[in-house]
């Protein structure tokens, strides 16, 4: 088995450098963008006054660093060369997301907002694999330049990990739905023009089938934003929705009548494993600076890296590290080779301990830093609060423990789901 990394993903990532340096990193100096990433970050990006929503000078930022992304070839990275990528594979997606957010907060590489110079389309990769003909000719553009985006509607108020008990429902009335229903943790909704909204059509409750997904409009009527769920790490854009008799046409249907569920099951490893890299960079920078501090900080006459004290958590931590990376690869590797849902143990395996571990880097190198760690002039809190979302979205901790359970005892099969191809 070969560890190096391929030849044509080490001369991305030297690419992606130059490009930061030479672009990025320039933009981010000027006009005092240094706001959004330094100890006035959270104030700078959160409109206090407008719901806590993100600052409309924030967001154009952000999107101006995609677009020069873009024009470089960049953003487009994990897509088929015919829809602009570069046909990324998901090892490339893996090592990508590790290496740039291994480099620290920045333009560059900011989470909070799901941003990167190198996209994480969930939306467009969704519309290319289960559009309608007339679907992709309507949103594959607009959703790939950031002109047009849906958002998702799953989550409940009263059923969160478990869909298959959501008591959103979907009537048909000849050729249009009735949607009526709440739904919550709609992130992105503030500036989406649809959301995309899973409603229960047939079937009762806790089916797997018989779940709908609709491209509802945000404009139409019934459709309406009851609040803005303030949370650890401001600025939010995860809104709390209600639908009272919200009319679509049966062409809103995205992915099959009573098949909704398989549509976002469709991209979660690929989604989960891109994630747990980025945890594993972010883990790795906060070790990274911990060392460094460590060498040339000098309490009682004598640098703290010599004291086992500090040594040793952080050995603990890089040793995970280690492992976790060869983990994250190959399980990365074996999906592109033998298809996403060969390795759904192994994902939720990578997913879940990479967002603990960053948890407990960025703690370790507060502790490392002492007060200033603890301070906002320096990162650590701001990926702490950040990454520790990440235990409960993408699946909680405790959903992703019981799905390798279910593979370990034979309650589960590494295959995918009904009506879901496995390549």
């Amino acid at each position: 088995m070969d560890f190096d990394i391929p030849t044509d993903l080490s001369d991305l990532l030297a690419e992606l450098d130059a490009f930061i340096v030479d672009v990025i990193e320039p933009l981010q100096a000027r006009d005092d963008n240094e706001r959004f990433f330094d100890h006035r970050r959270e104030d700078a990006r959160t409109d206090w006054d407008n719901q806590g929503l993100p600052n409309e000078v924030w967001e154009e930022l952000l999107h101006t660093a995609k677009r020069l992304a873009a024009d470089a070839g960049f953003y487009r990275y994990p897509l088929a060369a015919e829809y602009g990528g570069r046909d990324g594979t998901n090892l490339g997606m893996a090592i990508i997301r590790e290496h740039l957010a291994r480099r620290g907060l920045g333009l560059h590489n900011d989470l909070q907002n799901e941003h990167s110079i190198v996209g994480n389309n969930v939306g467009l990769l969704l519309m290319i694999a289960y559009g309608t003909v007339e679907q992709k000719a309507e949103w594959i553009e607009d959703l790939a330049e950031g002109r047009k985006g849906f958002a998702f509607g799953i989550t409940e108020p009263n059923h969160g990990s478990d869909a298959t008990h959501m008591e959103t429902t979907a009537v048909r009335d000849g050729d249009t739905w009735i949607i009526n229903g709440e739904k919550t943790w709609n992130t992105g909704i503030h500036k989406a023009q649809y959301d995309m909204i899973m409603a229960r059509t047939s079937g009762k409750a806790g089916d797997g089938h018989g779940i709908t997904a609709f491209l509802v409009p945000t404009a139409s009527e019934g459709f309406e934003v009851l609040q803005y769920l303030w949370t650890f790490n401001m600025p939010t854009d995860h809104a709390h929705i209600r639908l009272s008799n919200v009319r679509v046409p049966h062409a809103a249907i995205f992915g099959g009548e009573g098949k909704g569920l398989q549509v976002v099951q469709h991209f979660f490893n690929e989604n989960r494993i891109r994630q747990a890299a980025s945890s594993l960079g972010a883990a790795q920078y906060c070790i990274d600076q911990s060392v460094e501090y460590a060498k040339v900080r000098k309490p009682f006459g004598k640098p703290l890296a010599s004291n086992q004290a500090i040594q040793f958590p952080l050995v603990e931590l890089q040793t995970q590290c280690e492992m976790l990376r060869a983990l994250i690869h190959k399980t990365a590797w074996s999906m592109d080779k033998y298809g996403a849902f060969s390795q759904s143990d192994k994902v939720s395996m990578c997913n879940y301990w990479s967002n603990r571990l960053c948890c407990e880097a960025a703690d370790r190198a507060m502790q490392v830093h002492g007060g200033l760690g603890y301070s906002r002039h320096k990162p650590f809190e701001h990926i702490y609060r950040h990454h520790r979302r990440y235990r409960i979205t993408e699946g909680a901790e405790e959903i992703q423990m019981r799905r390798v359970a279910g593979y370990m005892f034979g309650f589960m099969s590494q295959q995918a789901p009904k009506g879901v191809t496995a390549d």
